[in-house]
């Protein structure tokens, strides 16, 4: 069932996505009095899913759903209809067009899933507000990866801030260290104030991990071990062999007490191969049991926290909204676009984390949710804009690229040159999508 709703979510969201960009296309043709001959979701090599014709337009669904297409009369596309662009040029062609209206057309789409994730984010800021762990709240501070230990973080360091710029939100630490390359983290360790130096190959190092693990836990706030309870077991459990049951709580383990958790599972690889005396509190009775641990010393248990941290939430008006999630857009924009300025940065080796259809189903959510379906839908928006920009000749970017030539030079390309290069253009964007989906298939199979 969660994979069911994570389809059907990752079709839903994408097929908004895909209308809204070719609707911002098909709305500058169609202001310029540029015919459109078809307006697709999904595309439709030999035949289609459903079609229907009004006035000059044929407007369908695809069977191949790997985005969507408008066909616009004169114009050297996906679609490669070379035959049309042999005649003599019509007025109501794109290649009749002024520049300034062809450079909007292209643009069209781009700007329309900017203003969609512009249009979401004021609606959710209006009906959710913005909630949020304040960094501050987060006393008993954080467990790290073991690239953290290595640059000196332990777990319980409390982060104050980053290149001495005090952290607001907690969730935000990780980011910041990726996309503003930040050198040093400030700590508070046992009330002393430590400065911690970040490498220049942490980033690379951090992107290497979680492609090879999208699942890990790199940075998270430390919890009680008393705030931690039973609540599944795996299929070899040697806790459950021994008695242990859900809703139970690890009270002592040969004795030692343990304050939070990771020092409980910091301790267990000591235990190897040992039988250990587990102390456990079941309602109001405390219960003892021998739990024979194998080589990996793991007791076999899920557990799930009774701990809750103090979030903040801000409510907004909805005018209060509108001004906030232009903001929030533009952050997340801006985010975006230092993310993919590490894909051209050899050093962080970000390549290796680019996915394709199955990293985006993944960070859909299992249950229905949504505000994160509206979320991610904005910020796929965000990323589909930017990617459209690429001065790659088989998206919107390649043709502006083309266009501003144009403008510079007051000469066109060549039409078979625009043939030629819409292949190459194609072959590239394929090639790309091979990659991603190569990445997918070692991240979720490897």
């Amino acid at each position: 069932m969660e994979i069911l709703v994570k389809i059907v979510q990752v079709v839903l969201s994408l097929s908004l996505l895909v209308l809204c960009h070719e609707f911002g296309h098909f709305l500058f043709a169609k202001l310029f009095k540029t015919r459109v001959e078809k307006f697709y979701l999904f595309f439709d090599p030999w035949f289609s899913l459903l079609k229907f014709k009004r006035g000059e337009t044929e407007y369908g669904v695809g069977w191949l759903p790997l985005g969507g297409y408008v066909k616009i009369a004169g114009m050297i596309d996906e679609s490669m209809d070379t035959e049309q662009m042999k005649q003599s040029p019509q007025p109501w062609e794109f290649r009749s067009k002024p520049t300034w209206q062809r450079l909007l057309i292209m643009l069209g789409g781009v700007m329309f899933n900017i203003l969609l994730a512009f249009v979401i984010y004021i609606g959710v800021l209006f009906a959710w507000g913005e909630t949020y762990l304040p960094a501050r709240n987060v006393q008993n501070g954080v467990v790290c990866d073991t690239l953290f230990h290595r640059i000196g973080l332990q777990n319980g360091d409390v982060i104050l801030s980053l290149d001495s710029v005090e952290v607001e939100k907690f969730h935000d630490i990780l980011p910041d260290l990726l996309l503003n390359r930040s050198k040093s983290i400030q700590i508070k360790r046992d009330s002393q104030v430590m400065n911690l130096s970040v490498p220049e190959t942490f980033v690379a190092e951090i992107l290497a991990l979680t492609a090879r693990d999208p699942d890990i836990r790199l940075l998270a706030p430390r919890q009680l071990l008393d705030s931690m309870y039973v609540t599944e077991f795996a299929d070899y459990s040697p806790a459950y062999d021994a008695g242990i049951r859900k809703e139970d709580k690890i009270l002592k383990v040969n004795g030692e007490i343990f304050r939070f958790y990771d020092q409980f599972t910091g301790a267990l690889p000591g235990y190897r191969d040992q039988k250990v005396e587990v102390s456990v509190v079941r309602g109001r009775d405390t219960l003892l049991f021998p739990v024979q641990l194998e080589h990996d010393a793991r007791f076999g248990i899920v557990f799930a926290s009774t701990e809750r941290w103090q979030l903040s939430t801000v409510h907004y008006s909805f005018v209060e909204s509108i001004p906030a999630g232009f903001r929030k857009g533009i952050t997340q924009l801006e985010g975006y676009l230092k993310q993919f300025k590490l894909l051209f940065t050899p050093k962080s080796e970000a390549y290796k984390s680019v996915g394709g259809i199955l990293m985006i189903g993944s960070i859909f959510s299992g249950t229905w949710n949504w505000l994160l379906f509206w979320e991610l839908t904005a910020l796929i928006s965000i990323m589909l804009a930017v990617v459209n920009l690429l001065p790659i000749p088989a998206l919107d970017g390649g043709h502006v690229l083309f266009l501003l030539y144009e403008i510079v030079t007051g000469r066109k390309p060549g039409e078979k040159f625009l043939e030629y290069a819409q292949v190459a253009g194609m072959m590239l964007v394929l090639g790309l999508f091979f990659l991603a989906t190569i990445n997918d298939v070692f991240r979720f199979f490897g």
